[in-house]
């Protein structure tokens, strides 16, 4: 059976993550939930996106550059130690944040997806939300990102709005989760497929 577990990006993980953004790239795939590591297709290094991934979960750093505060992590295959996927987990959103984007950004590299991978990722992703003492979460997606949607549905997300994104002119579905609630009615179906002592640094 396959395992999953959240990991905090790191250097050590540099040509894997690497690998990961230029695997959407090359799918002209839209990237989701890496925080600033998709700096690197942007031309910065990879240091230099990681250090700003890693310095946004300080409130003064993130203010600085009008963002909110926010936690990145890798979902890795215990399996064969791939990165599957990321996910973005905000919280102090701004204003604007609080009416698109919301506190939960993510996504499966274009290789790996149609595998219910999102399911696990997001529901981990529940889990860090919890930790950080949210007791409910915004997520939205285009209304066409059908995968998405079905991804929040199944966990039990509820459909709030369906408007205009002003940021992007897309129409977008904004749902709404119950964190402690979603956590509780889910942990049989995820109980054996996830590690929850992540964070692990290679």
């Amino acid at each position: 059976m396959e395992r999953f577990y959240f990991e905090i990006p790191s250097i050590e993980r540099k040509n894997e993550i690497i690998d990961y953004i230029n695997e959407f790239v090359l799918y002209n795939s839209d990237i989701n939930g890496t925080g600033s590591l998709d700096k690197i297709s942007e031309g910065y290094t990879f240091e230099q996106a990681l250090e700003s991934c890693l310095n946004m979960q300080d409130k003064e750093y993130a203010q600085k550059l009008g963002r909110c505060q926010s936690k990145t992590f890798l979902l890795i295959r215990e399996n064969d130690d791939k990165i599957v996927g990321t996910i973005n987990v905000r919280w102090n959103l701004t204003e604007s944040m609080k009416q698109f984007g919301g506190n939960i950004g993510y996504g499966i590299r274009p290789t790996e997806r149609r595998k219910g991978y999102n399911k696990i990722n997001l529901y981990l992703g529940l889990i860090e939300a919890q930790k950080l003492g949210l007791d409910r979460v915004m997520l939205d997606c285009d209304v066409n990102n059908l995968g998405s949607a079905k991804t929040m549905q199944s966990l039990g997300g509820v459909l709030e709005r369906t408007e205009v994104d002003p940021f992007d002119g897309v129409l977008t579905s904004v749902y709404w989760f119950n964190v402690n609630e979603t956590i509780h009615k889910y942990k049989d179906i995820f109980k054996d497929t996830i590690c929850i002592n992540s964070y692990i640094h290679k």
